[in-house]
């Protein structure tokens, strides 16, 4: 059984349609991700699944009960958003019990519920302060104790982290995905950061404009896209217009202006099945910048111009110059950066591209 399930869910505002016909299974104790940028609908989503919007049309399921009537208090589930939402006059005990209060729990089994939520986001000894007293991170670990402490059935996360720093985002992310392992709570985490999303999730919904681009995995999503938006918004990637010439013996054939001919897995390119136009994906940090007339391995090269770098302490981003394409490369930095207007080669391995047809959409 899933643990959520949505079938065909429209949200409208008015004549602005928010969510278009949006149908997906939630596995029970997996880690969802609902990525995309401002306004695509992710947030609206999560929303819905919570009670706090109705779905304009279609249904909604939590561990296969339909919930469309059913108020937000009984839906059981735990919610953390952006902002923590911590009752200022309230201690952190009292904020993390705050949910057991209408479960008819005796106080001494709510101190214990409460004293293992905080045990588990690892502030075990701040249950008597106030959420003046502490930092940015715990207030989120509190806000996380409070969601969890009620054992809900799916935990509901919208940008949880966008308000904290990036370094301690970034520890975050890491005790986050800690804590859902070890209770095996189901997740639905709401963001627009592709770092977040890639690093976190055993699933990512990608959505644009209310509509789902694509669904899977990580390495599935940022390896394989099934759109150019997919493919422009989860890394820096070049999209460049090519020719499949063939597709045949589980190779698709490519040809693309100022680059050798050649072959990429056809289970890189599941969505071209014939000669015609395509897209070439070429992801920016599996380009490789050498001095020309180094030793050429196993991959193919062509000849480039560094037209701008960006620097970024351990690794540069260089804007380049590529026969009658622009192209970008994120690369380590060995001794010093490529300078802006250097000849070099540029090398790439076929098996790391991947191949869309033209003016492809989800």
């Amino acid at each position: 059984m899933s643990a959520v399930s949505l079938t065909n869910i429209v949200k409208r505002f008015g004549d602005f349609t928010a969510v278009h016909k949006m149908s997906l299974d939630i596995a029970e104790g997996s880690f969802v991700t609902l990525l995309g940028p401002s306004g695509c609908g992710k947030t609206t989503t999560l929303r819905m699944i919570a009670g706090l919007l109705d779905p304009s049309e279609g249904e909604i399921a939590i561990k296969g009960k339909r919930v469309n009537d059913v108020p937000i208090h009984k839906r059981n589930l735990g919610l953390v958003f952006q902002n923590y939402a911590l009752f200022p006059h309230k201690t952190v005990a009292d904020n993390v019990a705050f949910g057991l209060k209408y479960r008819n729990i005796d106080k001494d089994e709510m101190r214990r519920k409460v004293a293992e939520a905080l045990e588990l986001v690892q502030l075990p000894d701040l249950g008597g302060r106030y959420p003046k007293e502490l930092s940015g991170g715990q207030q989120q670990r509190i806000a996380l104790a409070r969601a969890i402490v009620i054992e809900p059935d799916v935990l509901l996360l919208d940008e949880p982290l966008s308000a904290l720093d990036a370094n301690l985002r970034e520890d975050m992310r890491v005790e986050l995905k800690r804590i859902q392992q070890r209770i095996g709570v189901t997740t639905v985490f709401v963001t627009h950061d592709q770092t977040e999303a890639l690093a976190m999730s055993d699933q990512i919904i990608v959505m644009s404009k209310g509509r789902v681009e694509q669904v899977g995995a990580p390495e599935e999503v940022y390896n394989t896209p099934a759109s150019e938006f997919v493919a422009q918004f989860l890394g820096a990637s070049n999209l460049l217009p090519a020719r499949c010439t063939d597709v045949s013996g589980g190779e698709v054939a490519l040809e693309l202006p100022g680059f050798p001919s050649f072959a990429i897995p056809a289970a890189r390119a599941p969505q071209v099945s014939a000669a015609g136009p395509v897209r070439l994906v070429i992801r920016a940090e599996k380009l490789h910048l050498t001095r020309p007339g180094a030793e050429a391995g196993d991959g193919l090269s062509v000849d480039a111009t560094v037209e701008n770098v960006d620097y970024q302490g351990q690794s540069a981003r260089y804007f380049l110059k590529v026969a009658e394409h622009q192209m970008q490369a994120v690369n380590m930095i060995d001794e010093r950066p490529f300078a802006t207007g250097e000849q070099v080669s540029l090398r790439f391995r076929a098996r790391d591209c991947a191949a869309l047809p033209a003016g492809s959409n989800a």
